[in-house]
């Protein structure tokens, strides 16, 4: 009779939750410690495409531009999938999935974080990095996820 055995790793791996690394950080500094990490993981030998990153407050500059081309074209950055993404917590339900989410909790309503971080958790295939305030990611991570 034939085992389980090789196939059976597979699923659980599969089912592995991302590792959640957490980057202190005021609301006001989020932003530059989500550059940060992005610019450790692209040093380190991630593919630009296998980053996303979302912003709960004033969007990051390179969104805000390309967004002023328009939203079409815009998704269509993201659907190609060769660099890295920045989306804003509003939209991250249209965002795929990618093996690293960074997080910056930059602001924004009350709900944004509460929102956004259970999506990202959702979205991130091997790594979820938050940048933040820790009590307020930590309340969200601990309720939400």
């Amino acid at each position: 009779m034939p085992t389980p055995g090789p196939s059976a790793p597979k699923t659980a791996a599969a089912a592995v939750a991302p590792q959640i690394q957490l980057i202190p950080a005021s609301a006001e500094g989020a932003l530059d410690a989500a550059e940060e990490a992005v610019d450790l993981l692209l040093e380190s030998g991630r593919a630009p495409g296998e980053v996303l990153v979302i912003t709960t407050g004033d969007p990051h500059p390179w969104a805000a531009h390309e967004l002023s081309f328009g939203e079409a074209a815009y998704w269509t950055q993201h659907d190609a999938g060769d660099d890295v993404f920045y989306a804003d917590a509003s939209v991250v339900g249209r965002a795929a999935s990618r093996p690293v989410v960074v997080v910056a909790v930059n602001g924004g309503p009350d709900t944004a974080a509460a929102t956004a971080l259970p999506l990202a958790h959702g979205r991130a295939g091997a790594l979820l990095i938050v940048c933040g305030d820790p009590q307020q990611i930590n309340s969200v991570l601990g309720a939400g996820v």
